[in-house]
């Protein structure tokens, strides 16, 4: 579920000012609803997955993260309830992923701050844009639906999701929440020991909308 729907420049003028999102995009099946280290769904939208576990909404705290052989034993019940195998990002998708999110970014006039394309997920930080958060979430998940169906139709069926369907995007209000998921962005890489990710659609930061101050 996105965690507020709200952007700049809509609604009350009480809000808080948005001034970009990060977006993350799980592909299907790699993060479950009620998944034991905790999830961004508020609700099981299949009864099959019910007796997994019951959903805790957010990241659970340190001292509740479940164990290595938890975590095993969860996932490998978890894919026997899926209804297509699970896509793994490898070089080669990466780089159609990549080339799906440049040309969306493009398209549609995004300024993309950070892009991070991992081994299951993906990351992204876009300045605040007249596409609401959970718009730029769904033409971004479904370019990279349409380029990876296409470039790999003998690995993917075309009816396959391959992104997962709930999205989710955290907003950022000030110029050192802009820097802080910047840096977590490119940093996420190497966590799976990748290396580093430069793409030629990511503009640097440059402290919008005090850059001219």
């Amino acid at each position: 579920m996105a965690r507020d729907a709200r952007q700049f420049g809509h609604g009350s003028a009480k809000r808080r000012t948005v001034i970009a999102v990060h977006l993350i995009h799980s592909l299907y099946g790699h993060w479950a609803v009620n998944d034991p280290r905790g999830s961004g769904s508020a609700e099981i939208g299949d009864d099959k997955f019910a007796p997994l576990g019951d959903i805790y909404h957010g990241r659970k705290p340190e001292e509740k993260q479940p164990s290595r052989e938890e975590l095993k034993a969860f996932h490998r019940e978890h894919r026997k309830l899926l209804n297509f195998p699970l896509i793994w990002i490898d070089a080669a998708k990466r780089e159609a992923v990549a080339q799906a999110l440049s040309a969306t970014i493009q398209q549609r006039g995004y300024t993309c701050y950070a892009c991070a394309v991992c081994a299951n997920h993906f990351h992204l930080v876009i300045r605040t844009h007249r596409d609401h958060a959970p718009q730029m979430w769904e033409l971004l998940a479904q370019a990279v639906r349409e380029k990876l169906r296409g470039d790999f139709a003998q690995e993917i069926v075309v009816h396959h999701p391959v992104v997962a369907a709930r999205p989710y995007n955290v907003l950022l209000y000030t110029i050192a929440d802009v820097w802080s998921r910047v840096r977590y962005v490119e940093r996420n890489p190497q966590k799976e020991g990748l290396p580093k990710q430069q793409w030629e659609f990511v503009t640097t930061y440059d402290n919008w909308p005090q850059h001219k101050k």
